[in-house]
């Protein structure tokens, strides 16, 4: 990765920061909403030692960040370290310009709502470039990599341990909250992370095929497949194309078929999750090095 590209990471890994630490500061921490995630555990234990939530957060993370480097590698670690710098430090910066001490919207359902939203759009950034905000999505990584469950269900099951933790501090109402909200914060994750990772598996029978095979791998700069197939009804024979693009990619596709006036048949299957070389680009990139 170039320069450029780090640069576009790191501003990208902050600004993925900066959503959760607001969703942790402005809607779980006025609620005492424990969903399961450091910060949650952080909020139990600021309660029961008396000590700032930032300390703690902080404290929790240089713990579990070790265990990154270890399980997962060191562009992980490296990675976590930022981003466990960031959760503290926006925290802190929370706490000094905007103090809050009530809930923002007067109901711990709408404010349960909000940061699970918010909450799991920074995660499902974070993830998608392979970093985390630290604490227990450590966790949730290393159960996701050893076991190759989603991610949102790791944060699910890393998560519900401090979820429970809430009863020692709450009642049995929070700690259903908690339980439920942590669970659905793992399906968003996985919602959020199925949008970034979506992709179109588009299949072509045309007459015109060469041209527009020309036109995906010059113009598109993606791969494509050809497979011979036989017409049910007239018997003729056919080539088939099929390629893998992004959503923009294929509308772009799309006008390129109805300017040049074709005759196709597409079908058009959605596809959540893509292994190996589909990048023309990346894959010249990769041999040139």
């Amino acid at each position: 990765m170039g320069k450029q590209g780090i640069v576009k990471e790191g501003l990208l890994i902050t600004f993925a920061m900066l959503i959760v630490s607001a969703g942790v500061y402005f809607f779980m921490v006025p609620s005492k909403i424990v969903v399961g995630s450091v910060s949650g555990l952080a909020m139990v234990l600021a309660e029961l030692l008396h000590m700032q939530m930032s300390t703690i957060t902080f404290i929790l993370n240089v713990v579990l960040l070790l265990a990154g480097f270890i399980f997962i590698g060191k562009e992980f670690g490296a990675k976590t370290i930022y981003t466990s710098f960031l959760l503290p430090v926006f925290l802190w910066i929370f706490e000094q310009i905007v103090p809050v001490t009530e809930s923002l919207t007067g109901n711990s359902v709408y404010d349960l709502a909000a940061y699970i939203l918010i909450i799991a759009l920074g995660q499902a950034i974070l993830f998608n470039v392979n970093a985390s905000s630290g604490g227990l999505d450590v966790v949730a990584k290393i159960i996701s990599k050893y076991t190759h469950a989603e991610i949102g269900k790791a944060v699910t099951i890393s998560g519900l341990v401090t979820a429970v933790t809430s009863i020692f501090v709450y009642d049995v109402g929070t700690l259903i909250v908690s339980i439920l909200g942590t669970y659905a914060n793992g399906i968003a994750v996985d919602y959020f992370i199925d949008g970034f990772n979506k992709r179109k598996k588009v299949c072509i029978l045309s007459d015109e095929y060469e041209k527009i095979q020309e036109y995906i791998m010059k113009e598109l700069k993606r791969g494509v497949t050809l497979y011979s197939a036989r017409g049910g009804y007239d018997g003729q024979e056919k080539t088939e194309l099929v390629t893998i693009m992004t959503p923009n990619e294929y509308k772009q596709l799309l006008n390129y078929l109805h300017k040049s006036e074709f005759q196709a048949f597409m079908t058009i299957y959605n596809v959540s999750q893509v292994i190996g070389k589909w990048n023309i680009n990346v894959d010249k990139k990769k041999k040139a090095e």
